[in-house]
Parts: structure tokens; sequence; C-alpha cells
């Protein structure tokens, strides 16, 4: 039996570690961070933790909205493609800073490619 993408990558601990570090990096990009100017980042961590977590296979916990509702109101604010790449990026480079193979990387970004049309509510 083949491993998850999530049990790969380390599981519970390594997703955590991601998203500290993703959000660390989100936040300090002129790009983007703008749309997070009235989260709740602790909240939005553990949205985060959770999707990761199912999207890769984990056990899924993840209870939010769908990506088309919950990146709406983001997309009025003008949420484009290059906002979704610098996003995308910034998983790269965290799971790459954490050790994660290229291939497993790449894997992961096709994975979030995936959910684009629906981010951008296309």
């Amino acid at each position: 039996m083949t491993q998850s993408i999530y049990e790969q990558i380390g599981g519970e601990s390594a997703v955590a570690a991601a998203v500290e570090i993703f959000y660390k990096k989100v936040l300090a990009d002129p790009l983007v961070n703008g749309f997070f100017d009235s989260t709740n980042m602790e909240a939005q961590a553990e949205k985060q933790r959770r999707f990761i977590t199912m999207a890769l296979g984990g056990p899924n916990r993840y209870t939010g909205r769908s990506m088309r509702r919950a990146h709406a109101r983001l997309v009025e604010e003008g949420l484009n493609d290059s906002h979704f790449d610098a996003i995308v990026g910034h998983l790269g480079g965290t799971l790459r800073q954490l050790g994660v193979g290229e291939d497993t990387t790449k894997e992961i970004a096709a994975k979030l490619e995936g959910l684009r049309a629906d981010v951008l509510s296309r």
C-alpha cells in the first residue's frame, strides 16, 4: 500500500510546520498580504492545516466552505492569477525549506493548480 503525500511529508507535525512558515512568507509579501488585513490568522492557520491535511490524503477534518465561496470576497477585491501564483510559490518554497522532495512539491503544486478556477471564481 502506498503512502499518501500527507504521510510521505511527515503527517500532522509537518503540515503544522509548513503552515506556520507559509503564513510568515505570505504576510511578508506585499503582493498578497493585504488580503489578510482583517483575518484572524490563528483561525486561518487552523483552517489551512485541516485543508492541507485533507488535500494531501490525511484525515479529513476540513469543515470550511468550498474554495469558490471561501474566496469570493477576495475575488471581488481583485484576487487574480498573480496572487494565486504567489501563494503557490510560497507554499512550494515552504515545502522545499522543510526538505520535501522536488517531485512531491510538484505533485502538490499540481493539486493546487486544479483549484485555480474555483479559487478565482471562473
